[in-house]
């Protein structure tokens, strides 16, 4: 799961930039969106597939399972948006455009995904409380989300024609918004915890007890 979100950030992250697509050319630059688009879809299966044991779970075991729920329907968005934009630079030779722009419904699931995941996390009043590894995960992974649908309001305001600002506000917003991902997927694949996501268990005692139950099948 982390290692897909990492991939997929990785992705989200390197695309948005004017050199990144000078050096691959746009095709290989909506590919790119299309490829992180896929890794995150993947990952929230996989998120979604750790939460379901829990989701008539009291508090936030059940509110983990809404949560990656609903990021996965986001990922399913953009999956269509970088598809579409993928189609549009492969297909038409003279369009010399960022073919991608941020889907709305996508940014607005990752933005519901993200208030829900820091409502259940451990805070003092509006602010995270310091102390467990991985504590300041919900609210950077929050903050990513932000960064997302600044994203595409600016995304959705470039006319056809290219608006400099717009388009610049649009990139960098969403290379931001995956920076932010792109740090909790790290810290999960370093530690175990999917802190962004409270009421999931450990990554690793789930690893082991997957492990076991393969070994006793065999």
């Amino acid at each position: 799961m982390a290692l897909c979100f990492a991939l997929g950030s990785a992705c989200f992250l390197v695309g948005p930039f004017p050199g990144y697509a000078e050096l691959v050319g746009e095709s290989a630059d909506a590919v790119t969106f299309f490829v992180g688009s896929i890794l995150f879809t993947a990952g929230g299966a996989l998120q979604s597939w750790l939460s379901w044991p829990t989701r008539h779970t009291p508090g936030a075991g059940r509110m983990a399972w809404w949560a990656a729920a609903i990021q996965s329907a986001g990922t399913l968005f953009f999956n269509v948006t970088t598809f579409q934009a993928m189609h549009t630079s492969l297909t038409n030779t003279g369009y010399d455009k960022l073919v991608w722009r941020p889907d709305a419904f996508g940014s607005i699931c990752f933005l519901i995904s993200g208030l829900i995941a820091y409502r259940t996390s451990p805070r003092h009043g509006w602010l995270p409380i310091r102390g467990d590894r991985g504590w300041w995960q919900p609210s950077i992974n929050l903050l990513g989300c932000i960064f997302f649908g600044i994203s595409a309001v600016a995304g959705y305001v470039v006319p056809s024609s290219g608006s400099i600002l717009d388009l610049a506000a649009a990139n960098w917003n969403t290379s931001l918004g995956a920076a932010c991902f792109l740090a909790c997927a790290l810290d999960t694949l370093h530690s175990g915890e999917a802190s962004k996501i409270p009421g999931i268990p450990r990554i690793r005692e789930l690893e082991r007890k997957l492990e076991a139950d393969v070994r006793r099948a065999v």
